[in-house]
Order: C-alpha cells, then structure tokens, then sequence
C-alpha cells in the first residue's frame, strides 16, 4: 500500500474516531503506536518515546503553564472588575460606549493573560449583564463578548504563538512583536463595527443615563486607579522580553509572580485561591500535554514512512503560484477549525506546512501570525465554535447556543477580512520585528 493511500486512510480513521466522540489525544497516540507497530514492529516503540520527550523537553515548554497559572489568578482577584469600571472613562460617550468599552477591556486582559475561556467568561459575568441593564441588542453583545475575548489568541503573551513557536522552531519573541499589530486592527475592526452600525441605528445600543456618564473628578480619580495593575502587568511581562531583562520562559515566571503580587496588593490572596488557581492550571495544561504527547508521536511516526514529505510534495507541487498554495493552506486550516481544536491543528499541520512556506520564500513568523488569525475563526465557529460553549455556560438561560452562533457570522467575516488583509500586506505583521531586527 502506497503512503497516499496510507494518508487517506488514516484521515478516515481519524474522522470516524472524531465522530464517535474520542478524545483527539486518544486517537493521535492511538495512530502512533498502531502505525509504529505495523511499519516497524515493537521494536519501533521507542522511538515514540524519544520524539515525545524531545518536544515536552524544550525549555520554552514551561512557559506555558506559568502563563496559565498568571491568568488564573487574575481572573479571580477582581482587576478585570475594576479595569472595566475604569475603561468607563475612555468609551463611556462613544456610540456603543459598553460595547467599545469591552472590547477596550479585551485587549488588556489578553495583553495580561493570554488565555481565551477565561476571558470571555470574565466578560460574559461583568459586560453582559451591563449591555442586557442598558437594553443593547443581545446579538451585538453576544458577538463583542465572543469575539472580544477570542483576542487572547493573538495578542501576546499569547499560548497559541508558544505552542506554534515550538513546532516551527521559530522565535516566539519575534512573533509576540508579529502579532501585536495584527491583534490591535482585530480589536479595531470590532470597535468601527460596533460604532458604525449603533451611529446608522441608535436603537440597538442605547446610551447610559446621563448621571452614569457624569462622574465626579473624585471618582475618575478612583476608577483610573483600576488601570494601574492591569498596566503593570503587561508592562512587567512584556517590558521583561523586549527590554532584554528575560526570556519568553523567564517573563512567564514574572508574569506569574506579578499576578501574585497585583492579588495580594488588592487583598484578595490567600490559599483557597492560590489552590484553585493551581488545580485550573494543572487541568489546562494537561489537556495540552496530552494532545502534544499524542500529536507529536504520530507525526514522528508518520515523517518515518514519509508521510510529512508526501504532503509537502503534493501541496508544492499544486499548479498554483505561491500566493495560491497559502490560499489553499488557508482554507484546510478553516475546515479543521470547524471541527477540531486548535493545538491538534497546529501539532498536526505546522510540521508539514512550515517547510512548504519557507520552500515558497514567505517568512515562518508572518505564516505564524496567520495562522493565529485563523484560529481566532475557529473559536467563533460552529459546529465546536469553543467562544459560543464558554459564553454559554455564564449567560442567563433564556440565551440558547443557536442564539449565540448567529450573533457571531459578522465577526467571523470580520476576523476573514483582517486574515486577507495581513495575507495582503504582510508589513502589518512583520514591521515590529524588522525594527527590532
């Protein structure tokens, strides 16, 4: 049997698998082994091993559960509360003030944590209820919240640009500097969105009471101090990495001592939280390890029987110019985004697309920071849209899941245009790193 036909048999399998609902760590490792055992006999069996240890070895590897860590507790020492009081200041008078205001607070939050669930479920619980008081259409709240929060994918210090860093071997430092300009014209696109449509029909974000938008210069004092810690935060981590102080790795464990410190100055630390904190840590990361011991065996198998080679020949050698063949790269990445999560595309794509990209002569770090953009798509798409799940599970009842998907289509159309867009003009992306170069 021919590595093509091979190929396409472990794609079925790997549908069918999906379909009947097994975990996608279970199957990859399941492939690996099963793949191992029919091309090399028991004796191929450690080399498995190797492959899985060499990867989970990586010094950068530890960064993610520090960041993780930073965002937990964060989320549970109430500076997203006092950030979006604050934010009222900047976005209170603007059409769609709360709406701008919560995309505003978006990106600091994923400017400090870098994790998307708890994001959106931080501003289901704070910016909806608020949106719902004022009487905004429910649809553009919904979608702002989603999308809003889906930011953390591209805005450093981001784990999609960790994960995607260590499977391209490229640098994550230049990619957090790629990616930020990129994430700031999302969070843009949103908030002229927002704008447009509440100017051209007032109706569907209805302005706070006057005496709300009135603040006494006493009380914008007190609210600016709410945008003290979240700016130290980001200021401490990323001052950390581009002022040369620390690595990726390093800036993690500032990053995670600072979130120590911004809970214990607001007197919200103590064990109960630091345990949680811990425990939701331990539950995150180990559902990305699994999925990188799974995904990493069976693309070192599959490279063994000139699996990744076959791929990399068929997609390069498409009748098709350059641009053509990233268009291509584009879309297989949307369809998996439809229907798996995010790590296993990137475990299980980047090692075959990477090659092919610097084959083409387009830059692996402009390709990573697409790639991010693209899996911000897959957050707010159906049918496994994981944005819709997490905002769900702290929206009043009357909200249904259906409800929630079709609130999303203009922002995933407007996450599309901002793709083409950095496709287009790849500056967007690789400006910031060119000056640091």
């Amino acid at each position: 049997m021919d590595i093509g036909t091979i190929s396409l048999l472990i794609v079925a399998i790997m549908i069918g698998l999906m379909i009947a609902g097994v975990p996608l760590a279970w199957i990859t490792m399941s492939l690996a082994i099963g793949c191992t055992l029919a091309w090399l006999g028991p004796a191929g069996l450690p080399l498995v091993a190797s492959r899985v240890y060499g990867f989970v070895n990586e010094y950068v590897f530890v960064a993610i559960p520090l960041f993780v860590l930073m965002a937990c507790i964060l989320e549970r020492s109430g500076v997203a509360r006092d950030l979006y009081d604050a934010m009222r200041l900047f976005a209170g008078n603007l059409p769609g003030g709360v709406a701008v205001q919560t995309t505003l607070v978006a990106v600091v939050m994923a400017a400090m944590t870098g994790i998307i669930g708890g994001e959106i479920v931080l501003l289901g619980l704070i910016a909806l209820p608020q949106m719902m008081r004022l009487g905004y259409d429910r649809k553009l709240a919904i979608g702002i919240i989603c999308a809003g929060g889906s930011l953390g994918t591209m805005i450093p210090p981001s784990v999609v640009l960790i994960v995607y860093g260590l499977t391209a071997g490229v640098s994550i430092s230049e990619l957090f500097l790629a990616s930020a300009l990129p994430g700031l014209l999302l969070a843009a696109f949103y908030i002229a969105y927002v704008m447009i449509r509440c100017i051209l029909n007032p109706a569907l974000a209805p302005r706070p009471p006057r005496e709300e938008l009135d603040i006494p210069f006493g009380q914008k004092m007190k609210l600016l101090k709410g945008l003290v810690l979240p700016i130290l935060v980001v200021i401490w981590v990323l001052g950390s990495i581009y002022g040369g102080i620390a690595s990726v790795t390093e800036s993690a464990g500032v990053g995670a001592l600072g979130a120590i410190i911004a809970a214990a100055a607001r007197g919200e630390l103590n064990f109960r939280m630091l345990r949680e904190s811990a425990m939701r840590t331990m539950i995150t990361v180990g559902v990305i390890i699994w999925l990188t011991l799974g995904a990493n065996a069976f693309i070192g198998i599959y490279n063994i029987m000139g699996g990744t080679t076959y791929l990399r020949e068929t997609i390069g050698d498409l009748p098709l110019p350059p641009f053509g063949i990233l268009l291509v790269m584009m879309g297989i990445l949307l369809v998996l985004g439809f229907v798996m999560d995010w790590i296993g595309i990137c475990l299980l794509t980047m090692p075959i697309f990477v090659p092919v990209i610097k084959a083409l002569g387009y830059d692996p770090v402009w390709f990573g920071v697409l790639f991010c953009m693209n899996m911000q798509v897959s957050y707010l798409t159906p049918p496994f849209g994981p944005a819709a799940f997490y905002l769900k599970s702290v929206a009043p009842p009357e909200i249904e899941l259906h409800t929630i998907f079709s609130s999303l289509l203009p922002f995933i159309l407007l996450q599309i245009a901002a793709l083409l867009l950095v496709m287009l003009f790849p500056g967007i992306a690789t400006f910031l790193p060119s000056l640091m170069g």
